[in-house]
């Protein structure tokens, strides 16, 4: 009876052993696939799936929805619902949307010479490697089955056992290199997290207390704010490193006002404060005011240096007025409202939380979360003053490299005179107005004071008179 009992073992697992090897071809092919073969990560823009889609816009007015996918020789593809793509020429585009195109043309042909060079340099090592796994997978699974063969006339009675763990082994390893075939496909996948769209009641409810100083406007994709870029307060006293600019109004008003974007999305790596945005806006106060970044254009910080006024600001080179720290004292207007909105859609709140409790710990882009799980900066008196970096995704003017760089959209100053240089040793001790659109600025250097005294009438014919600290009298006119 034993010699049957044996060899109904013996082909009862030869049965099950040739199941296995079955099995395992079948595993070492899942996981060949496994290893050159990447996951899919999905479709994209599909209808409702949350997909924010840019508004670009014609120079016949048309408005095209579609985000950036490529483009090469004056044209771009945008992807838009259900994947549809649709071709435009950047020429064709205004100028403002022009600039991003170009930008995004540039760099998606970086993006693309980028990943070729790393390619040759690297493809053929990875693809190497991917074959050793490969072989020393098939040379494990295979060394189970002799194991298992040889096994049955030593260990009839744990061959069970054996062929139970062998299942298990080749499960995790098929689950391992799955996972390693899925983390390929993976590595430059973002994880985003979608961020409720800003309503315009409530950034409209921040600049009311401003208006009509302040104009609002809005579609679906920006919050636009126009205004002349003079705040209601006093300007320019208690500045002790003075570049000899005075304020004058801006045309920040139509296609040049100011945009907030509505859905803001959070940025991969935020661009920080110290190596970029040293040219333009990074925020815009509620009172119209845009806020620059903490430093100059020579990276010193404009506040330790003495370059700003009692309610930091100055005025810049085409003699635009602008904050370089946080305009806190707004908030006695504001009060627990926000006193200024980030260019990435960010509202800028001051010493207090939007609920009037003290303000929690700050991040380093000087900002946090808040208890209802929407992001927003604080103003404070110290460094970074308002925007340590960019929370949101930003596009930046090609035009103007790091860290010089803008971000786009942005309203510009209109110049009127030649910049002028800085006066060393001089410090501004008043500033009034003496008529209608007239004003003088008195400031000290020793002890002997100088002034300007400058007015423009409605044709914007503008009228400098410059009397020096030695009583030097001199006039310019200029034509806007």
């Amino acid at each position: 009876m034993l010699p049957i009992l044996d060899n109904s073992i013996n082909l009862q697992f030869n049965i099950m052993l040739q199941s296995k090897f079955v099995k395992l071809s079948f595993l070492c092919l899942l996981l060949l696939s496994s290893i050159f073969s990447f996951a899919h990560p999905g479709g994209h823009y599909h209808q409702g799936d949350g997909i924010v889609l840019n508004t670009w816009q014609l120079k016949t007015g048309e408005l095209i929805r579609g985000n950036f996918s490529m483009g090469k020789d004056g044209f771009m593809m945008l992807e838009q619902e259900e994947g549809k793509m649709v071709k435009v020429a950047v020429a064709d585009l205004t100028l403002q949307d022009q600039l991003l195109a170009n930008f995004n043309i540039k760099k998606f042909k970086q993006l693309n010479e980028s990943f070729l060079s790393s390619t040759n340099g690297s493809a053929s090592q990875k693809k190497d490697w991917n074959y050793f796994y490969l072989f020393l997978t098939i040379i494990l699974l295979f060394s189970t089955i002799f194991i298992l063969d040889k096994g049955v006339s030593l260990f009839k009675k744990s061959i069970y056992i054996k062929t139970k763990f062998s299942t298990i082994a080749c499960t995790i390893l098929l689950m391992s290199f799955s996972l390693y075939a899925c983390k390929k496909s993976s590595d430059n996948i973002t994880t985003t997290t979608t961020i409720p769209k800003t309503t315009t009641t409530f950034i409209d409810s921040a600049f009311t207390p401003y208006k009509p100083s302040v104009a609002t406007r809005w579609d679906d994709t920006y919050f636009y704010v126009a205004s002349n870029g003079i705040p209601a307060h006093n300007m320019m006293v208690g500045i002790t490193n003075w570049q000899q600019q005075v304020p004058i109004p801006q045309f920040y008003t139509g296609t040049n006002s100011w945009s907030i974007p509505l859905q803001p999305v959070y940025a991969t790596t935020p661009l920080s404060t110290k190596t970029n945005f040293m040219k333009g806006a990074v925020a815009i106060a509620v009172n119209g005011i845009p806020i620059f970044n903490a430093l100059n254009n020579r990276g010193e910080d404009s506040y330790l240096i003495g370059e700003l006024d009692n309610w930091g600001g100055h005025c810049g080179k085409a003699d635009d007025y602008h904050y370089h720290a946080a305009p806190l004292h707004l908030s006695a207007t504001s009060a627990l409202k926000p006193i200024a909105f980030a260019l990435d859609g960010f509202a800028v709140y001051g010493t207090t939380e939007p609920d009037g409790s003290a303000m929690q710990s700050l991040d380093t882009c000087h900002g946090h979360i808040f208890n209802n799980g929407v992001y927003h900066y604080h103003g404070t008196t110290n460094y970074p003053y308002v925007v340590g970096a960019m929370k949101g995704k930003v596009t930046t003017d090609p035009l103007t490299p790091a860290p010089e760089n803008q971000i786009l959209p942005q309203a510009f100053s209109s110049p009127l005179r030649p910049a002028t240089s800085p006066l060393a040793g001089a410090s501004i001790t008043d500033y009034a107005s003496t008529g209608v659109n007239a004003y003088k600025l008195t400031y000290k250097v020793g002890a002997n004071f100088g002034y300007i005294d400058y007015n423009w009438n409605t044709t914007n014919k503008y009228t400098f008179v410059y009397t020096s600290p030695a009583g030097v009298i001199t006039t310019s006119t200029y034509q806007r």
